[in-house]
């Protein structure tokens, strides 16, 4: 199997394969960018691929085309759609790469990139993970 994986330039195409799935419950106020990395380091996945995801935020702040951030106000920011990638960096770190859609309290909808640090979980969030093991080169 093939997966495309979008570095910030370059789309690169890697070889490899799917591995284990993990289902986890973040915990209200863990932010949910940094617990998807604890929780692929708690797994033992270097590498893997946010598969579903339900839940809200206390409130949020997504990246912009100019470079910018958007803060969006809650209480209960709910998450529409959540995509993204976990990839091991050459220190051994992981490194959460998280787009999605959010809905204010109000029904106005938002999209970007989730700012590490900056995603408080509302309630509980749960997340699908699904550990990817690129072939060696």
């Amino acid at each position: 199997m093939t997966e495309t994986v979008t570095s910030e330039t370059n789309p690169v195409v890697e070889a490899g394969r799917m591995g284990r799935v993990a289902y986890a419950r973040i915990a209200p106020n863990e932010d949910l960018v940094q617990c998807i990395e604890k929780l692929c380091l708690a797994e033992g996945f270097r590498n893997a691929f946010v598969r579903g995801a339900l839940g809200s935020l206390v409130d949020s702040c997504l990246g912009t085309l100019d470079g910018k951030m958007v803060h969006i106000k809650g209480p209960a920011v709910e998450i529409v759609s959540l995509a993204g990638e976990v990839r091991e960096q050459a220190d051994g770190s992981l490194t959460a790469a998280l787009t999605g859609v959010v809905a204010d309290p109000e029904g106005n909808v938002y999209g970007g990139p989730f700012i590490a640090g900056s995603n408080p979980v509302c309630m509980t969030f749960e997340v699908t993970l699904e550990e990817w093991l690129p072939e060696a080169a």
